[in-house]
């Protein structure tokens, strides 16, 4: 354990100096919120200004989570780096995807709460505090389906294959979840099935202070699962050929 938490430590710290990444994940969703939030509409019974809120830190925490991890591992994977801590007597096995997933939420917890509270004291959407924790955690553990994604996603196809591939998902989920602009009709129909509307949907909910819908949680969970798996296929798969 001591030695995932320190693998988990040095993970942490590379991202904190990487500016690219905090540019991406950070201050991306937070002059978007800034540029847009002043909309002044209505979106699915709530304003705009708290509708948006929602989106960017979907965004930031998911798109973080997949492009933070899939290009990294699949790099790391190629110069053998995966190779050698499994071949290291003191971690386990699995300790580099563990680490990889603890990084992963540690460091969405850093965009959630900046858009949040620019949410807060910029946009003006006030809210209970239960319901600001509740937000905040829906879309936090929401954001462990896109670091499975990216385990997946890293473990499977070498770099030059890999950046495409996480671009290509991020717009797909990205776009028709709603994050951008929410979809209405026969697309609306469509982007309900992904993540990050089932995501969005719940905590959009929770503002309204209605019932969230079993289904939804459902969703979330059936998607974990399913990129879980996918994670465990294609690290069993790089371990049979170590």
């Amino acid at each position: 354990m001591r030695g995932i938490l320190l693998l988990t430590q040095a993970e942490i710290n590379r991202l904190r100096r990487n500016r690219r990444y905090l540019l991406f994940t950070v201050g991306l969703p937070v002059v978007l919120y800034l540029i847009f939030s002043k909309a002044g509409k209505t979106v699915y019974g709530i304003n705009f200004a708290a509708y948006y809120m929602v989106a960017m830190a979907t965004f930031g925490a998911f798109a973080g989570a997949l492009n933070g991890n899939a290009i990294r591992i699949s790099e790391e994977r190629k110069v053998g780096w995966i190779r050698q801590l499994r071949l290291t007597p003191l971690l386990p096995a699995y300790a580099y995807v563990i680490a990889k997933i603890l990084t992963s939420m540690a460091m969405t917890v850093v965009s959630i709460a900046a858009v949040l509270l620019l949410g807060r004291f910029e946009g003006g959407v006030h809210l209970a505090l239960w319901q600001w924790l509740v937000i905040a955690v829906i879309i936090w553990l929401g954001s462990t389906i896109f670091a499975a994604l990216a385990v997946a996603v890293g473990y499977r196809y070498p770099p030059d294959q890999a950046q495409p591939i996480t671009l290509m998902l991020y717009l797909v989920f990205s776009i028709l979840g709603g994050i951008w602009f929410p979809f209405t009709g026969v697309m609306g129909n469509i982007s309900k099935g992904t993540p990050t509307f089932e995501a969005i949907t719940i905590s959009t909910d929770v503002i309204s202070n209605v019932s969230v819908p079993f289904y939804l949680i459902l969703g979330l969970v059936a998607w974990l699962a399913t990129f879980a798996a996918l994670a465990t296929l294609s690290v069993r798969s790089m371990a049979e050929t170590v």
